[in-house]
């Protein structure tokens, strides 16, 4: 896990978006600093899940805002509530993420911890295995995968 700068975040993204293939409209996409403090549930319909975790069950609520055309590149909001998961099998994406509310803490399996709380961002590397706990978070998420297209 690598920890940066908000600013090398948000540079990390925009940098990224060009190397993706375009959305059909080929238009920038603007997320707005209202939409980013949340308003983006409310003007998007997100994709809600109800799931288990080792805490118990938990929601979570995904606004994706683009995909590739190939499907290796993915973008989008996510929130998700208190969850906990042991992740065995490698991490199959290389995901960036930026928390706008809430954290996490990374636990990989050599024992290392990584906290990362609301204003800070994440890489978390393709093959990453560890704990994931987490009181309930709200990021914007960048997905990476160049071996299969993202589900």
């Amino acid at each position: 896990m690598h920890r940066i700068s908000t600013g090398l975040a948000c540079a990390l993204l925009v940098a990224a978006l060009p190397l993706a293939s375009r959305s059909e409209a080929k238009k920038p996409i603007l997320l707005s600093r209202a939409q980013l403090a949340g308003r983006i549930f409310e003007d998007h319909v997100p994709v809600t899940k109800r799931q288990e975790s080792e805490r118990g069950p938990f929601t979570t609520r995904d606004v994706e805002i683009f995909r590739s055309a190939d499907r290796h590149f993915d973008a989008g909001v996510y929130r998700a509530g208190p969850n906990r998961f042991t992740i065995d099998e490698p991490y199959g994406v290389d995901e960036f993420m930026y928390f706008l509310e809430g954290g996490v803490r990374l636990t990989s399996s050599d024992g290392s911890v990584t906290t990362v709380g609301e204003g800070e961002a994440v890489l978390v590397p393709k093959g990453w295995t560890g704990l994931w706990d987490t009181d309930g978070y709200t990021k914007i998420y960048v997905i990476f995968s160049p071996d299969k297209p993202i589900e």
